[in-house]
Formats: structure tokens, C-alpha cells, sequence
């Protein structure tokens, strides 16, 4: 169970940035605070605060506090089905298979892109958090695709950058129900967590911006395949927007699809793939796109749909 606090913004705090008043009146590293406020732990009147956002006294302040952190280890451990689509000096780039994490993480015992990489040979940066080293982007343990990891520290800060400054090309393939209206268009919708549930997270009022476009690559009878292009990169963002439109990914029980048709298909999960990144290289600046195919299941479910 996290922490949560409650109380007014002090007078003397009045006008500064969320994260240097926060960390002074908390006794915490702006870092720390920073990270909060990007994980929506931070709200100010009932409305989530950015980091850089100005405090105002008087103002209801409720924190919630991330869960005490244990030391995690990276084990170095083959993962079946993990493939390298492209490696030098600074970055490599994987084929993540679904059932495998980002890194290791409370409550996770399975296998992850980052043990899979060391038992690989491959040396990962040394920045960021230890379980989290060299990760700049990460993909849920139930989408495939192409996922990058920093081997330089050059690589490490560069990417963070371009990844926070949204100027890497995140591409997805997105199997949805039904036929979105219009076919090509733009979901503009706040998400933040949803309530009662640690672990899922809905359109909400006072969510963090989320902007989601998309095209229509192939239409058939019960569901479209769509091409996504994200503009944020917020936790479930496609899971959630879609669903939110009333068109869930197919297979996705948790947000709303048909088991009937999960089933028809033969989806154990939901139909999201990460399909390419388009990137800058960190060192030389030269322009890649790193794509993945779709993999069994996920063609399998295409083919369903086509021979119906």
C-alpha cells in the first residue's frame, strides 16, 4: 500500500516550481519529486501537477508516495525468442517477445530484455537506476516489438533526451474492434490512474496530456488494423485511448474487449505490437528505422480475420 499525504501548500512555498518546493517541504531529491510528478503522484487542488508547475499557497496538496524500493538484480538469463535487430558501439536494438519485462521490477520474477542482453554478452550503460541501466524507452511485458537499449553512456543521455523531447518516431500496430470513426484521426484525451486500481489507468479529467494518431491500414468484418502514431508515451496510452472510443485492441479483457472474439482469434493478449522506431543515432546523428514483424500469434489472428 502506498503512502499518501495530505495537507495545504505552505505560504512561504508560494510561486516555486512543484519539484524545488516539494523537495524542500518533503525532504526529498528534486529527482525524486520530478519522478513523482511524471508519474501523476502529484495533484494540487485535485488536479495532477507537472515538475515544473508553480505551487500556490494555501493550495490542497495530496502526495502519493512510490512504494519502498528493494534492491533488484539483474540476472543474466537467455530469453527464448529475444532477437537482436540491430547493434553497434551505443544502441541495440531488440525484437521483444510478449511474456518478457523491460527490466526487473517489484513483483516480477520473469524474464527481462535487460538479462537477456547480458547473458547475450552485450554491456549495457551504467546510468539510470541499477534494475534500470541503459533502458531509455520500455514496452509493457504483453506488447511485442522493437524495443532500444543504450550501451554507451553518450547513447544513455542522448536517447532520454530525444525520447523526452518526443522527437523519436514511436510507431504501433494496433489490431482494434470494430471500425473507429473516422478511419484517420487523432485521440486527444488525459489519462491518469484509474480509480481504485493501482495498475490501470483511464481517460480522466485531471490526467496527464495524451495524444494518440492514427490511420487505418486494413479494415474487415469485426475489427481494423490500424497504424499508430504516438505523440505522448503514457502507460497503456493505446490500450486506454482505444478503449476509451469503445473500440478496445482485440484481446484486451482488461480494457473492455470481447472475450468471444479473443477467443475466435486465438488471442491469449492484446493485439499491440511495436512495429518501428525511427531515430537520429545517438553518435553520428545518421537517420534509422529499426522495424519488427508480427509475430505467430498475432499473424495468426490477421489470418483468421482475412479467410472469415
Amino acid at each position: 500500500m502506498r503512502e499518501t499525504r495530505t495537507m495545504p501548500v505552505p505560504d512561504g512555498l508560494d510561486g516555486m516550481r512543484v519539484d524545488a518546493g516539494l523537495a524542500r517541504l518533503l525532504g526529498l531529491s528534486r529527482t525524486a519529486v520530478a519522478a513523482m510528478a511524471e508519474d501523476g503522484s502529484v495533484q494540487l487542488d485535485g488536479v495532477a501537477a507537472g515538475k515544473s508547475d508553480r505551487l500556490v499557497g494555501g493550495a490542497w496538496l495530496e502526495v502519493e508516495f512510490p512504494e519502498p524500493r528493494r534492491e533488484l538484480t539483474i540476472e543474466a538469463e537467455a530469453v527464448e525468442g529475444l532477437t537482436i535487430l540491430y547493434a553497434d558501439d551505443d544502441i541495440v536494438a531488440v525484437d521483444k517477445p510478449v511474456g518478457v519485462a523491460a527490466h526487473p521490477g517489484v513483483g516480477w520474477s520473469g524474464p527481462t530484455v535487460v538479462g537477456g542482453l547480458a547473458a547475450a554478452g552485450y554491456r549495457i550503460s551504467t546510468s539510470g537506476a541499477h534494475e534500470r541501466q541503459g533502458i531509455v524507452h520500455r514496452l509493457d511485458v504483453g506488447t511485442s516489438g522493437v524495443m532500444m537499449v543504450a550501451q554507451s553512456e553518450r547513447a544513455y543521455t542522448v536517447l532520454k533526451r530525444a525520447f523526452k523531447e518526443r522527437t523519436i518516431d514511436k510507431r504501433y500496430h494496433a489490431l482494434v474492434q470494430g471500425h473507429p470513426d473516422p478511419s484517420s484521426g487523432t485521440i486527444d484525451a488525459p489519462i491518469g490512474r484509474a480509480r481504485g486500481n493501482d495498475w490501470k489507468f483511464a481517460v480522466t479529467a485531471d490526467g496527464r496530456p495524451s495524444v494518440t494518431h492514427y490511420d487505418t491500414v486494413e479494415a474487415f468484418q469485426a475489427a481494423s488494423l490500424l497504424d499508430i502514431h504516438l505523440e505522448t508515451g503514457r502507460t497503456h496510452q493505446i490500450r486506454v485511448h482505444f478503449s476509451a472510443i469503445r473500440h478496445p485492441c482485440c484481446g484486451d479483457l482488461t480494457y473492455g474487449a470481447d472475450p468471444r472474439l479473443a477467443e475466435r482469434l486465438g488471442l491469449q493478449r492484446q493485439w499491440l505490437h511495436a512495429r518501428a522506431l525511427g531515430f537520429n543515432h545517438p553518435a553520428d546523428g545518421r537517420y534509422l528505422e529499426i522495424t519488427s514483424e508480427y509475430p505467430a500469434d498475432l499473424k495468426n489472428a490477421l489470418d483468421v480475420l482475412r479467410n472469415a
